[in-house]
């Protein structure tokens, strides 16, 4: 491939990047057209329902009789598909574009190579795989999703210099608070970019949480509380009306709120059943805020891909004890008092970006 169309697809991946906690759950895509060694057109999917990165860029272009000598550069394959939008692949040949270049297959079974196959049955030159792992990495959420049939799972927790998630401590204690007001809101944002967030009973029973974005512009995730016994109480926060609720029990609950769902799950192989249920119901990413015993669960699974972890500069010398990772963070960085690690599982920890975090 030419330097330029490497180029071209920095471009691609950075618009689509654009579209991340607004576009779930379609894929982060980017489209740029050149012609003659410039940039034409661009665009990106800005939000679920939308029009798609290809129609945007297009629109872009007032001559369209040029598109015949155009290239276009997409970081996933063009749909084939009606959805919510037309195929963008019927676009392409309608438009008379001659050469498309594709960053990787798009794994969503309506889609996964018949858009390809559209494009060269019509004569389309396709190229496939430029920067490759930088198109699977940005959209690690939607081929988690796809290939492995449950969600994209992100471990979140902040520990105290020693180690420790939280000190001994009641009900009616508030919480020992470990890293900053900066780190607060970096994590509102996360939010923001995942579909659903998951704590345990203990963690809303002690800290009583909102789990919303309230610091930070987007929408709140669906809350999804692990309450095996039924033990939490209409009154805790989680069960206000500011987000969708989820609420897994072991027994039959007869409790009904409009804003909240029940849902009866065997706890023997809790995480196992809760990322089904996320499967069956389209949510292709999870922020886990639990307490130890709910992180520990999905890291002893090896059901995780992602996890981001605090360490503040505070000392409990005892406590609850923070959950273990066994490999080293892929990515540091300090923010305030705290560092930050980034640390990622299988086939993301050698292709992770940290441009596309």
């Amino acid at each position: 491939m030419d330097t330029k169309d490497e180029q071209y697809h920095f471009r691609c991946i950075d618009l689509a990047y654009n579209g991340l906690g607004h576009t779930a759950p379609n894929p982060l895509v980017g489209a740029v057209i050149f012609y003659k060694g410039k940039i034409i057109g661009e665009g990106y999917h800005s939000r679920f329902g939308g029009a798609h990165a290809e129609v945007n860029a297009i629109n872009q272009i007032k001559n369209e009789s040029i598109l015949k000598n155009a290239t276009l550069l997409v970081n996933l394959e063009p749909c084939s598909h009606f959805g919510k939008t037309p195929p963008c692949s019927s676009l392409i040949i309608e438009k008379k574009i001659k050469k498309v270049i594709i960053g990787d297959i798009d794994p969503f079974p309506k889609v996964s190579g018949r858009g390809v196959k559209m494009l060269q049955q019509a004569n389309v030159e396709v190229a496939i795989g430029l920067r490759k792992a930088d198109s699977r990495f940005i959209n690690r959420r939607f081929f988690t999703f796809h290939e492995k049939k449950r969600p994209y799972i992100i471990l979140k927790w902040a520990e105290s210099y020693d180690g420790y998630l939280d000190k001994i401590r009641t009900s009616n204690e508030p919480p020992q608070w470990i890293t900053n007001t900066y780190a607060k809101i970096l994590v509102h944002k996360w939010r923001t970019q995942e579909q659903a967030i998951l704590v345990g009973t203990n963690t809303v029973m002690m800290d009583n949480p909102q789990l919303t974005a309230r610091y930070y512009y987007g929408k709140n995730p669906i809350r999804l509380i692990l309450d095996r016994n039924n033990r939490l109480e209409r009154n805790l926060n989680v069960f206000d009306q500011k987000a969708p609720t989820v609420i897994f029990s072991q027994k039959n609950n007869n409790q009904f709120l409009d804003h909240v769902q029940y849902v009866q799950i065997p706890f023997e192989d809790m995480p196992a059943e809760v990322m089904d249920y996320c499967f069956r119901n389209n949510i292709q990413s999870v922020i886990i805020e639990g307490g130890s015993k709910v992180l520990t669960s999905f890291i002893t699974r090896n059901l995780w891909d992602e996890a981001r972890v605090f360490k503040g500069d505070k000392v409990f010398e005892h406590g609850i004890a923070a959950p273990k990772i066994d490999c080293r963070p892929q990515y540091t960085l300090r923010l305030g008092n705290a560092m930050l690690a980034y640390y990622f599982n299988d086939e993301w920890s050698s292709i992770a970006n940290i441009d596309y975090i």
